[in-house]
């Protein structure tokens, strides 16, 4: 009896603190960021200028702007969780050749930016992305096309949701390889663990979405290994806007690489936008 008792409580003690371990550690669990930038797009044939940009509580970070001659929209890229700008040569390549100049800024902590990542701060990064684009530049609104690539696409989400709050609203909104929320994502890797009690990073692009009506495309692939195929389905099916959606092949990390029809869904949906695109 005793011995049964003092097993249940030691685990009981167990439960409790890999519970406290994930919830003190989230950050680092969220969160890969590198500053070393390993590359520049001059290195992969792109012409590119650096921005720095100030967030509302005052953060300064760091981006990239490549411009592309005889565009008429831009991307707003939002990237993952980990590396930085500098590991995305491939994806500009891809853009850029789409005919869509781009800018592509690193959240706080990463790269060269200063702070530190949270979601309050990725959300002030994108807004502040958002504004120098519309503000400073003096691109409409409507010829900005938000996208976001796994962490970033509910990055992208919540910076439509807000647009939209603020009464204006981006061209288009691309997610790629996402995740339905940050407290899904870590329910299905800790079945075990009260993670809706746990999170505090929960990126909820269903909820950020609700009221988001800008065309949409869903990429993701069913061989993603992080991050599961249902979720990209189930972000499709909710959204109440115009909408498409493109299989991927491959894991998450590469499966724009692997996809040989990668850049046709892209360009389908780019021409389906109003406006000549693409």
């Amino acid at each position: 009896m005793w011995t049964a008792l003092k097993i249940a409580g030691g685990a009981g003690v167990a439960y409790a603190a890999v519970a406290a371990w994930v919830f003190l550690t989230q950050r680092g669990l969220v969160y890969c960021p590198r500053r070393e930038l390993i590359a520049t797009p001059d290195q992969a044939g792109l012409s590119f200028k650096d921005v720095w940009l100030s967030t509302g509580p005052g953060t300064r970070i760091h981006g990239w702007w490549l411009p592309c001659e005889g565009a008429n929209r831009v991307l707003l890229l939002c990237h993952g969780n980990g590396g930085n700008i500098s590991h995305l040569m491939e994806t500009y390549r891809i853009f850029h050749d789409l005919g869509l100049s781009v800018l592509s800024f690193d959240y706080s902590g990463y790269g060269r930016s200063g702070g530190r990542p949270s979601e309050k701060a990725t959300r002030h990064d994108a807004r502040a992305a958002w504004d120098w684009l519309v503000r400073d530049k003096g691109f409409e609104p409507g010829r900005v096309i938000l996208f976001g690539r796994s962490l970033g696409g509910g990055v992208a989400a919540r910076l439509a949701a807000d647009l939209g709050e603020a009464g204006t609203e981006p061209g288009g909104l691309i997610m790629e390889s996402t995740f339905t929320s940050m407290t899904d994502m870590g329910a299905a890797r800790y079945p075990w663990l009260p993670v809706r009690w746990l999170v505090r990073h929960r990126y909820d692009s269903v909820r950020a979405l609700d009221a988001v009506r800008v065309p949409a495309l869903f990429l993701h692939s069913p061989e993603d290994d992080l991050v599961p195929y249902a979720m990209g389905r189930a972000l499709y099916a909710g959204y109440a806007g115009p909408k498409l959606f493109w299989a991927l092949s491959g894991d998450h990390n590469c499966g724009f690489m692997s996809t040989s029809g990668y850049t046709e869904g892209l360009r389908r949906f780019l021409r389906g936008l109003p406006g000549r695109c693409g």
